[in-house]
């Protein structure tokens, strides 16, 4: 079962040079962040430019609202990923197997279950962010049809997952790397050429979502690897995936819930009008090069580490997210600097209207001199979570995004009505994030580890 043309793709990251095989996984998963962010930022773009500011605000209300259940799926493939990079790491494959179709049977149940539920509760959504009267309508037509498509993606979160955590990131970037150029030129086809508006961009993003789900199903039946695909083995073994949720489940809620405090941060940043919804829209699709980058460097961590204990090597696994951080912090000095300096040029790019992109620019002005900070945060987080802590990871991310950034948020708008304060509640999240998730680190993890191997 460990044989196969796909076997070469499967990298064990517990063996070799730290710092190559790091860089060798985490670039696919930089490339592909930065492939989805282009991909994203030509939705905004067309809708921005071809439509008008009204839609291009309408698209962004309901970024937030779609990530909440996204990030539901998003979390559980990390954190059933740990699992599988342990199995991995460990080479006990008919557990890898196993675990695989449990998880896969599960994301399919909760997709049906939370495509209906999102679709039954987008007006509540709406009005939970203070959707603008004049957005409402276009917002509510581009929600109903994109969460049509939340099988889909939860489905291909946990199947990429599943390859990241065998080593192999190099499918998943190809795979979206088709699905984002197939969602630009439908993005072309149905808002410029056939004006379709807002469901244009939704049916659009819809197709090449499916398309990057058929292309990792079609990868994962044809494999003789371990992570091959058997139809008939698609069934919940419960034990297993209780096993797994212990990993996954604490993820899932993290992610969620994050996403879901990201809604309140959303309203607001709408308190402030149209234009600021459209200008704080187009300072995230530009920041997000960075943002993203952080993010996959951070879940690299969280394979590599999971593949190292479950190899018994933790003082490779130390080494390792040292490395990261330097990583990290090299990629962010060489994108930050020149945004900063090109940011209103860079918010043109998406919408002709000053006052947006005043909102863009100084949103962007804000954010980029302390994203450092959610380098440190991504990467300790993940790291704790690559050690089996996911509750752990939970705990300090909930506590830090969401009750310590709300209750910033209600003091600072409180004190002044300026939307640079909403701006920085997210460098608040990040900093106490770090804290904690060091602290949890050091303390629990790697001191008692070093203080045990002193005493052998």
């Amino acid at each position: 079962m460990t044989t196969g043309r796909y076997q070469r793709r499967s990298v064990n990251l517990t063996e070799g040079n730290i710092v190559k095989n790091i860089i060798l996984f985490a670039l696919p998963l930089l490339a592909g962040q930065i492939f989805q962010n282009l991909y994203n930022s030509v939705d905004s773009i067309v809708v921005g430019r071809a439509v008008g500011v009204t839609a291009l605000a309408a698209v962004t209300s309901c970024s937030d609202i779609s990530q909440v259940i996204i990030g539901f799926f998003t979390g559980l493939s990390v954190g059933a990923g740990v699992a599988f990079s342990r199995y991995f790491g460990a080479r006990n494959h008919e557990r890898l197997h196993q675990s695989i179709h449990t998880s896969l049977t599960f994301a399919l149940i909760m997709g049906l279950v939370m495509l209906t539920i999102g679709e039954l509760l987008s007006p509540v959504l709406l009005r939970i962010v203070s959707c603008p009267a004049d957005v409402y309508p276009e917002a509510m037509i581009y929600l109903r049809i994109y969460l049509i498509g939340i099988i889909f993606t939860s489905m291909y979160n946990v199947q990429a997952g599943v390859l990241r955590s065998v080593g192999d990131s190099r499918s998943p970037f190809i795979f979206l790397v088709c699905a984002s150029l197939t969602n630009i030129v439908l993005d072309i086809l149905f808002v410029v050429v056939l004006h379709m508006g807002v469901a244009g961009v939704a049916i659009a993003t819809i197709l090449s979502q499916s398309e990057s789900f058929f292309l990792v199903t079609r990868k994962m039946l044809r494999t003789n690897d371990v992570y091959k695909l058997v139809p008939k083995d698609l069934k919940v073994d419960v034990p297993l995936l209780l096993e797994i949720l212990q990993l996954g489940i604490p993820a899932a809620i993290q992610s969620c819930l994050v996403t879901f405090s990201n809604l309140f941060v959303q309203r607001y940043i709408n308190s402030f009008g149209t234009y600021a919804m459209a200008g704080a829209g187009t300072g995230k699709k530009i920041d997000n090069y960075i943002s993203q980058i952080t993010v996959s460097l951070g879940q690299s961590c969280t394979t590599y580490v999971g593949q190292c204990v479950g190899a018994g090597k933790y003082e490779r696994a130390f080494k390792g997210i040292r490395y990261v951080i330097y990583i990290n912090l090299v990629v962010y000095v060489c994108l930050a600097v020149p945004l900063y300096f090109l940011a209103p040029q860079a918010a043109s790019l998406f919408t002709s209207s000053p006052e947006a992109i005043s909102y863009a620019v100084t949103m962007m002005h804000t954010l980029l001199p302390l994203y450092f900070l959610q380098s440190f945060h991504q990467v300790l987080s993940n790291s704790v979570r690559g050690f089996g802590k996911s509750a752990v990871t939970m705990i300090t991310t909930i506590t830090s995004l969401i009750f310590i950034r709300q209750l910033y948020l209600a003091i600072a708008m409180h004190i002044s009505h300026d939307i640079r304060l909403v701006f920085i509640s997210w460098p608040v999240g990040w900093t106490c994030s770090t804290l904690l998730a060091f602290s949890y680190y050091y303390f629990a993890i790697k001191r008692p580890y070093l203080n045990q191997q002193k005493q052998i």
